[in-house]
């Protein structure tokens, strides 16, 4: 009886694992995904079953945000804009119209965007924006934590709550797993409004913890506009032990800020099944300068990966150069493959990548990737003095592309992200003084050097990079 029941155990076990390997290929994912799931499931099958049902399931079919909602909210935006549609240059227009298409991002006119590149400075800014808040307030990050520098927010939130000011906070389940549950009960006692974002509650029988929202928004009474990479936690102020934490943070005051709005709004009514609206949360906004920007969310969920498409577009079409700041480069292939070819045309291609990140998995699979880009003649700078936080993408002289996204796997396949599209020439020369004064602080990677490091931390590389879809 015994070998009866191990038998069925084992068919049955079979069974399981083939057809996981069967949905996995009939999901006709990109294959850079499919193999390595593959691979585990047939060489550690109880260990690959575990991961695929925390990880690996694939849920863009599903719409946590659904269609109706987000219509609603870009209507409301759209109807907020009083001052007609802008014109988009005719360099960026098929770029916008994507852009469009994919994700229903409307083109704002006339902000004024302010970058910050500490932790320290950013805050600052921030505080003061609340201090000043009479309406609302909307928070929205990653990681909000308890420490130093998250109770200096929560007192600054508590005490407009007091004044009667609106609070409402959206915070990443698994990115605040370590926050003691009193942090966030202590601010509902004062009357904020605090909901985590796909709660998590069963952390052992959930499909939803690999899918994270990674966005960093903040709207203070619908007028100004916080976004960027810096979560809420003391080292993006303080640093780390062995090095600086070097990010960038954008306050947008104008119009701008409606699309963050809309964003934020759009993930309450997912979140909590209540819609906002009214007026006074999108106040009319003065133009302030000549730009023109888009809001791009996007996420896991639904047909279209719009930054990643996105992104890929801008590079393939870019002409003169393409500067690159990302904590952690793991491409998809097709933009791997646009930088290349860009190199390879003559066009400047300079990839900055910290010389030490807070992950040496993540740094030996982004480092397998340099091999190719430096044959094809791109760039490569190593950030020394600390951890290199920073998203920056510079096209050419007129178009910038900021906000939370990372330049890998997990910011355009899992993530909940925000970039802003920002067409202007003015503000993309202020970056690139930002990007250049950064690359002083650099180590400019030889061929020679890097081509003779030694061969088991190339293999060490290469092994990650397999797994590098799923990082």
């Amino acid at each position: 009886m015994q070998q009866i029941l191990t038998y069925a155990f084992l068919v049955i076990y079979t069974v399981t694992i083939l057809g996981i390997v069967l949905v996995i290929i009939t999901d006709n994912r990109n294959p850079l995904k499919t193999l390595p799931w593959i691979i585990v499931l047939v060489f550690a099958p109880v260990v690959g079953l575990v991961f695929y049902f925390f990880f690996g399931q694939n849920l863009s079919k599903q719409r946590i945000i659904s269609r109706r909602t987000r219509k609603r909210i870009t209507m409301q935006l759209e109807e907020a804009l009083d001052d007609g549609r802008p014109d988009i240059p005719d360099e960026h227009l098929p770029l916008a119209r994507l852009l469009a298409a994919t994700i229903h991002s409307v083109p704002l006119y006339g902000s004024r965007i302010t970058p910050y590149t500490d932790g320290k400075s950013k805050m600052e800014a921030l505080l003061a924006e609340i201090a000043r808040a009479k309406h609302h307030i909307h928070i929205q990050y990653y990681i909000f934590c308890d420490d130093t520098t998250g109770c200096r927010l929560r007192d600054a939130l508590v005490a407009k709550a007091r004044q009667g000011v609106e609070v409402r906070i959206l915070y990443d389940d698994v990115g605040c797993s370590g926050v003691k549950k009193s942090f966030f009960e202590g601010m509902r006692r004062e009357g904020i409004e605090a909901f985590a974002f796909l709660h998590v509650k069963f952390p052992l029988f959930t499909s939803k913890v690999n899918y994270r929202n990674h966005r960093k928004i903040a709207v203070i009474d619908g007028c100004v506009g916080f976004i960027g990479g810096m979560n809420i936690a003391d080292r993006y102020v303080r640093g780390t032990e062995w090095g600086s934490w070097r990010d960038t943070h954008f306050r947008i005051e104008g119009s701008g800020a409606a699309g963050l709005q809309a964003s934020f709004l759009s993930d309450w009514s997912a979140t909590t099944k209540r819609h906002i609206a009214g007026a006074e949360y999108y106040p009319a906004a003065e133009r302030l300068t000549d730009d023109i920007l888009q809001i791009v969310p996007s996420g896991p969920f639904g047909k279209w990966r719009a930054l990643l498409q996105a992104d890929s577009y801008a590079v393939s079409n870019a002409r003169k150069r393409i500067w690159i700041q990302t904590p952690y480069y793991l491409p998809s292939d097709v933009l791997n493959s646009a930088l290349q070819v860009a190199a390879l045309a003559g066009i400047d291609v300079r990839l900055m990548l910290p010389a030490r990140s807070d992950s040496k998995v993540v740094d030996l699979a982004s480092h397998s990737y340099l091999d190719d880009m430096m044959k094809a003649g791109v760039k490569i700078l190593f950030y020394k003095p600390g951890f290199l936080h920073s998203k920056l993408l510079i096209i050419d002289d007129s178009l910038t592309v900021i906000g939370s996204a990372n330049m890998d796997f997990r910011s355009f396949e899992h993530n909940f992200e925000v970039n802003a599209f920002v067409y202007d020439r003015e503000f993309t020369a202020r970056m690139a003084g930002v990007f250049e004064d950064d690359a002083s602080r650099c180590h400019a990677l030889t061929p020679g050097e890097w081509f003779n490091r030694p061969r088991p931390r190339r293999w060490a590389e290469s092994l990650m990079r397999v797994f590098s879809p799923l990082l």
